[in-house]
């Protein structure tokens, strides 16, 4: 177990019958770019039991937040799913990924495109000084269900405008579309289709995606991720890693949870 620390639980917060985030302590010496994601899990006997996850904090605080589904039968998170305050969880010492802004070019507008817990990295990567250094606009997209799955949207809306930090760069650059598809709300439907249509842009004030100008991220459902990457190709736009920064990138890693 050389490879990972232990951290305790700080809090647990049960979004929906579904969904629920968690906040750990973090070793000083875990480093992270805002984005990417580390292993996580818990000792069941003498052996790890781990999965992927994209860190959810930023990588200058003192704390680890992770964003989960709840699975009734499955290996890790029947078992996170009753973590409680004072719990130990064990974190690999090393995270990796593509959702870094290291790995697009420079550009004028950066859409994050995440479906359920797909918006983890993106709540680091909005949380990053750097994002809007690099880029004039941020779109933060969040695919989802139902309204009650739109987790982090008081705390996108509400409390980081009024960050010390960073609160008058996301007042003047972010720009945050929730989106449902089952429940009536002010914006219905799937992203990809809200960017065919035009409709997502005509509701933002930004002209329809270039690939000279705009930058993607993409998180999300295995649907998500294949419908976005046909969209994109189809207009031209070239696919980022770590060897190469492009236009857009996905997170190969996993899709949703």
């Amino acid at each position: 177990m050389s490879n990972f620390n232990q951290e305790s639980v700080l809090g647990v917060h049960h979004w929906t019958d579904t969904l629920f985030s968690f906040t750990t302590t973090r070793d000083p010496s875990f480093r992270f770019r805002n984005g990417e994601f580390t292993m996580i899990g818990l000792k069941v006997g003498d052996r790890p039991l781990l999965r992927a996850y994209s860190v959810a904090s930023a990588n200058y605080e003192d704390r680890l937040e992770f964003f989960s589904i709840k699975v009734a039968d499955g290996p890790l998170t029947s078992r996170l799913q009753h973590l409680k305050e004072g719990d130990e969880i064990i974190v690999s010492r090393k995270a990796t990924g593509t959702l870094v802004i290291d790995n697009l070019k420079d550009g004028r507008n950066l859409y994050l495109i995440g479906t359920g817990t797909g918006l983890a990295p993106f709540l680091s990567v909005i949380k990053d000084p750097e994002t809007y250094d690099r880029f004039e606009k941020v779109v933060l997209l969040h695919g989802c269900r139902r309204v009650a799955e739109l987790a982090y949207g008081e705390m996108i809306t509400e409390k980081l405008p009024n960050d010390e930090l960073i609160g008058e760069l996301v007042r003047n650059q972010l720009i945050y579309y929730p989106t449902v598809t089952r429940d009536p709300f002010r914006n219905r439907g799937r992203i990809t289709d809200l960017i065919g249509s035009g409709k997502l842009f005509s509701d933002i004030g930004l002209a329809p995606l270039e690939s000279e100008h705009d930058r993607i991220m993409i998180c999300g459902s295995p649907a998500l991720v294949h419908d976005t990457r046909a969209l994109l190709s189809a207009k031209g736009f070239a696919e980022g890693n770590h060897g190469e920064p492009g236009q857009f990138v996905v997170e190969k890693a996993f899709a949703e949870r």
